[in-house]
């Protein structure tokens, strides 16, 4: 597949023409005649059916361009505040509005007006056109500005061909083709239009065809909207069209959906028809180099036309293929692939450097398979999913990791690409018969590296019995390995940048063994207990029950860390010039002023404290390329003016906690008493079961805390390798150090220019900033699980997901998509994609929390129920069908999210 795309950068001359045919546009220069017209250019010359025209190129648009446009084009670009406006406090609105009316009362200059009266004079004159905007920040790989700018279709006569030309023009100002540009990092300075003339097809029928499915993301299929008459109807919804799903290799309907209300209505296009669409749209696909959404028509001739093609911006990336799947081609098998950053409370993407440390850390030569679609690490389930046991596994555990992901999983493994394989040792002994000897199966890949990290979990299992029956000296021992760590993450200064990478290469492998004999025994042991636990009340109480034990855990680290918050804010709020000044001004403001030492006294040292102890922490913390607490403390000053405006004391935090402690230690006595019924030994067992799970279940953060210590290490040290980088003038800014991975950066302290690599990557990065759905199950062919079984049974009007947290609370919602510089009042009801620590400062003060994604045991539904809050989690588009404001009742027991009158 030709995977060029045009260079957006090349740029017209004095000496390009004001029109060119539009046989000629497909080697044209993007600054010259746009994406509309590059891509029929180049469908013409491939020899495809596009009705004749010409094009009017950005010359004539840059001609015409009235005196002022240019400054207002720079007030759009203006770097917008908090607040939401530019340094002229004008309304984006009211700035594009006055850009249209420029150009709507500007003179149009004579020779580009005599231009297109000669070009449409050339096609008869008389001729009814469509005039169609070709924009050159249009049908861009990562945009397709699909509707922004105008068309105007049936135009007759020289003079209203000029005055839609005029209109298309005035169209690149629109609201939303602005408010488009904005959210797509394009500069309003950039761009220009060209337009698009061509001979109206007579259509008899018309629609749309994407080369892939742009609901399920499956690359393998052709969906074709149809509708008799104009394909404008389709494209703006004002009809109800015929839609086919089909297969795109072999053309045969998968399945159809009628248009209308009328399913024994005859289909608007035959079976012929519709594998000649498919088949056009496959060469289009593989021409263009890319899955395009096409306009077609088919005139009452009965020949097919193609209108327009752009790219299907909106499709999540592949995943790379094996090299085995390479190897094998068209008959690779389909591979399923679960994607472990939303376990780890992540819907952004994880920047390059981040996802190279995390490749040290997963052991890349063990037995899993991982790729990174989208800058999202996601792992290969195939295998585990074509496996007896790997498959029960599969269903047992993963309801409780990620609800949604347990949902949709039984129906995958009923699809015949993942039906269960025999073990190749197994069958060579089937066939070999009784009697016969069989070799031992080869050894494989990454097998020694599978023993060694059994080895490493063989070799906690006394430490997990020596926490059980001692866990104050499990508790001491956890602890001062920290202080140890301290001690270990310090660089000799000065340093060189070599001597600083080097450093920070090396420092994952001297410390993740010895982190996780010294932290996870404690946890591990914890949480078997309660296992036992579990056992110990079959019959005598509901598991449910033994929720309540896990509230107000003590030495939570993150729990510590939240309450510390808390105090920081009292002692604040005590202050009466802190107070004020915390309640005045914005997250960013306070940074600002706080890293230049110029908060009140009692402030700047309360949160120097803090960070001391947590600066090293962050939002998404698990990518090393994320800033650091420390470095951009917006988050932590915003939660502390969110906790000043916590003003009944009942629901202060520690208060809260307090509270949640008590209830389980009461918990803890009636499920004993309960047991005590049955059998004294029992109640013993349970009662100490349980007051062990106590002491080291809240142990589970400590882990991560330390990890987390270590990468913010790392980070620290590639910040000042990046500065010596920028100085240096081999990357833009520090920052792009991050961008980068090791090898690079090597590469660029000899002197290499990275720029480019750096910028591409960024450009890649910020477009997956803005991606609101994460398919949570991913196959290779591109197919979104859950979006293709929900296709088929959409979701009904009710708001389900998992219960995670038990309690009933009514509050108005308050929809956060980045807990940094996040407003939550007391009682708000915290409607999120996912959570990590970074948000749980939010929990203290949140009345209930909704997430989109998790289940019972992902770190959200965790630290809910710790809190004590109610929590539903895995609800579908949550924070699209909840709004801020609304009032809702949460249930989590009952898993529900019910909207109060």
């Amino acid at each position: 597949m030709d995977t060029a795309h045009p260079d957006p950068s090349a740029s017209s001359s004095p000496a390009d023409p004001l029109v060119l045919d539009l046989g000629g546009t497909g080697t044209a220069p993007l600054k010259l005649v746009g994406g509309k017209a590059l891509n029929l250019g180049r469908l013409l010359a491939a020899g495809l059916p596009v009705p004749r025209g010409f094009c009017l190129t950005t010359v004539a648009y840059d001609l015409a361009e009235p005196p002022g446009l240019a400054a207002l084009a720079a007030e759009l670009d203006a770097p917008r505040t908090a607040a939401g406006t530019a340094a002229s406090d004008a309304a984006p609105v009211t700035v594009a509005g006055r850009a249209r009316a420029l150009i709507e009362e500007a003179p149009i200059p004579p020779a580009v007006d005599a231009a297109v009266r000669s070009a449409y004079t050339d096609m008869g004159g008389t001729l009814a056109v469509a005039v169609r905007s070709s924009a050159t920040a249009e049908d861009l790989p990562f945009a397709s500005f699909a509707g922004q700018q105008d068309s105007y279709l049936d135009v007759v006569g020289a003079d209203a061909v000029v005055e839609a030309v005029r209109r298309c023009w005035a169209s690149l100002w629109s609201d939303r083709a602005v408010a488009y540009r904005s959210a797509n990092g394009i500069s309003n300075r950039d761009v220009g239009l060209a337009v698009v003339v061509q001979a109206m097809v007579d259509a008899a029928t018309a629609g749309v065809l994407f080369t892939a499915n742009p609901v399920t993301g499956t690359r393998t299929e052709t969906v074709i909207n149809a509708s008799p008459g104009s394909g404008q109807a389709v494209v703006s919804g004002a009809v109800n069209p015929d839609q086919f799903v089909l297969d795109t290799a072999s053309g045969a309907v998968r399945l159809r959906t009628p248009r209308g209300t009328d399913p024994g209505r005859d289909p608007v296009l035959s079976g012929p028809r519709l594998q000649e669409l498919t088949a056009l749209g496959d060469r289009v696909q593989h021409l263009l180099g890319a899955p395009q959404d096409i306009e077609w028509a088919v005139d009452t001739a009965g020949r097919t036309w193609l209108t327009q093609s752009r790219p299907i911006t909106t499709l999540y990336p592949l995943p790379e293929p094996a090299p085995e799947d390479v190897a094998a081609g068209a008959a690779a098998p389909t591979r399923v692939y679960l994607c472990g950053t939303l376990f780890q409370g992540l819907t952004r993407p994880i920047t390059p450097m981040g996802l190279a440390v995390l490749e040290v850390m997963r052991n890349s030569k063990g037995p899993w398979r991982y790729v990174n679609p989208g800058l999202r690490m996601y792992v290969d389930l195939t295998a585990v999913a074509r496996n007896k046991s790997g498959r029960a596994y599969l269903l047992r555990v993963l309801p409780l990791a990620d609800g949604r992901s347990g949902a949709v999983m039984p129906a995958l493994l009923e699809d015949p690409r993942f039906s269960l394989i025999e073990h190749p040792f197994r069958a060579r002994l089937r066939k070999a018969g009784p009697g016969r000897r069989v070799p031992p199966p080869p050894r494989r890949a990454g097998s020694t590296e599978k023993t060694a990290s059994l080895g490493l979990i063989a070799g906690l299992i006394p430490a997990m019995i020596r926490s059980a029956f001692r866990p104050t000296a499990e508790l001491r021992r956890a602890k001062n390995y920290g202080r140890g760590l301290e001690a270990e993450l310090r660089l000799a200064e000065p340093a060189s940048s070599a001597q600083r990478l080097e450093y920070t290469e090396q420092i994952l492998g001297r410390t993740i063994d010895g982190l996780i004999r010294a932290t996870l025994p404690g946890p591990s042991a914890g949480y078997i207990l309660l296992a036992v636990a579990r056992r110990l009340l079959r019959g005598i109480a509901p598991p449910r029950e033994l929720e309540a034990v896990l509230r107000g855990l003590p030495h939570n680290i993150t729990t510590e860390m939240d309450l510390e918050l808390w105090k920081l804010a009292v002692s604040i709020g005590d202050d009466p010039v802190s107070r004020g000044e915390f309640l005045a001004k914005r997250p960013d403001e306070l940074s600002a002023e706080y890293l230049a030492g110029t908060l009140p006294p009692q402030a700047q040292a309360g949160v120097r404290g803090f960070l001391a102890r947590y600066g090293h922490r962050a939002v998404a913390e698990i990518d090393l390329g994320m800033p650091r607490w420390s470095e951009e403390p917006d988050h932590i000053l915003g939660m502390i003016s969110n906790y000043l405006r916590v003003e009944d004391p009942e629901q202060a935090p520690d208060r809260q906690f307090a509270r949640a402690a008590e209830h389980a230690e009461d918990r803890i006595r009636s499920l004993v008493d309960r047991a005590r019924v049955r059998s004294p030994w029992r109640a013993r067992a349970l009662e100490l079961c349980l007051r062990r799970v106590r002491q080291l279940a809240g142990l589970r953060e400590l882990p991560k805390f330390y990890i987390v210590a270590v990468l913010g290490e790392m980070h620290r040290q590639l910040l000042l390798i990046g500065a010596d980088m920028a100085s240096a003038g081999t990357i833009a800014d520090a920052e792009d150090v991050f961008f980068l991975d090791f090898d690079e950066i090597r590469v660029g302290l000899r002197g290499a220019d990275l720029h480019g690599i750096a910028a591409d990557r960024h450009r890649l990065y910020d477009i997956e900033l803005r991606r609101r759905r994460i398919p949570r199950l991913l196959l290779s062919d591109g197919t979104d699980v859950e979006a293709a079984m929900m296709a088929k049974s959409p979701p009904s009007g009710a708001l389900t997901g998992t219960p995670a947290s038990a309690g009933t609370a009514t509050g108005r919602v308050r929809v956060i998509m980045d807990p940094v510089g996040a407003h939550l009042e007391p009682g708000d009801i915290l409607v999120a994609p996912s959570t990590d620590p970074g948000w749980t400062p939010l929990f203290l003060t949140a009345g209930a929390l909704v997430m989109e994604m998790g289940g019972v045991i992902s770190h959200g539904a965790v630290v809910a129920r710790e809190y004590g809050i109610p929590a539903v989690v895995g609800v579908p588009d949550a924070t699209t069908r909840l709004r801020t404001g609304q009032t809702v009742t949460v249930d989590g027991a009952a898993g529900t999210i019910r909207e109060e009158p």
